[in-house]
């Protein structure tokens, strides 16, 4: 009688670890988003009161092998307040999978003939950031926090003689940044920008000064 109490319980163990193999199999599941190619520049610069230069843009999905169309979002622009506006360009294929990129425009009236790029470095720690002109009062820098290491590209419009701006924008390396008490200080043999960058969570709160070289 036991044996044949026994031979079912066992048989009963079985089946039910094998149903729960069963229930924690995973399926992997594929999905894809349109890669968004803008046709020309992707860096502007108008004077206060302009207007937004043509921006044309492509989408297509490589997976599904197929092209969408694009929709620029110029709502972001304010032409009457000088400073540094990313203009989104976005795409959604067939399933409803965005993909999405941007152009930076900058509004100011700085002259033309003011070139703030060349080699910097922070002088706290000696980190060094090259600043690459874009556009007319328009500058990538490659060191954004002036880390030694594990730095980011960021960028920054020049509004007047004294004034810089760090808007709002991802980073590669902290995520969403912005900087306030931004400044330039231009003078024959003495170029130097500084700002202190938000959030506080992320960055210690001490004024960030670049000297150029």
């Amino acid at each position: 009688m036991k044996k044949l109490l026994v031979i079912p319980f066992l048989a009963a163990i079985f089946f039910a670890s094998c149903k729960k193999n069963t229930d924690t199999v995973s399926t992997e599941v594929t999905y894809s988003v349109p890669t968004i190619t803008v046709n020309g520049d992707q860096y502007f610069s108008i004077n206060v009161g302009g207007s937004l230069p043509s921006v044309s843009a492509t989408a297509y999905d490589s997976f599904y092998k197929a092209s969408y169309p694009v929709v620029i979002d110029a709502s972001t622009l304010d032409n009457t307040t000088p400073g540094l506006y990313i203009v989104n360009i976005k795409s959604s294929n067939k399933y409803g999978m965005v993909g999405s990129t941007g152009v930076y425009v900058a509004v100011t009236n700085i002259d033309p003939a003011i070139d703030l790029s060349g080699n910097y470095k922070r002088v706290s720690n000696n980190a060094p950031a090259v600043v690459t002109k874009l556009a007319n009062g328009l500058y990538r820098t490659s060191n954004i926090s002036g880390a030694l290491s594990g730095g980011s590209e960021g960028y920054f419009v020049q509004i007047d003689d004294t004034t810089i701006q760090v808007p709002s924008q991802e980073s590669a390396t902290f995520g969403t940044l912005y900087a306030i008490n931004s400044s330039v200080h231009m003078a024959v043999g003495d170029t130097s920008y500084q700002y202190i960058l938000e959030p506080s969570s992320t960055f210690a709160q001490s004024l960030r000064v670049f000297q150029k070289q």
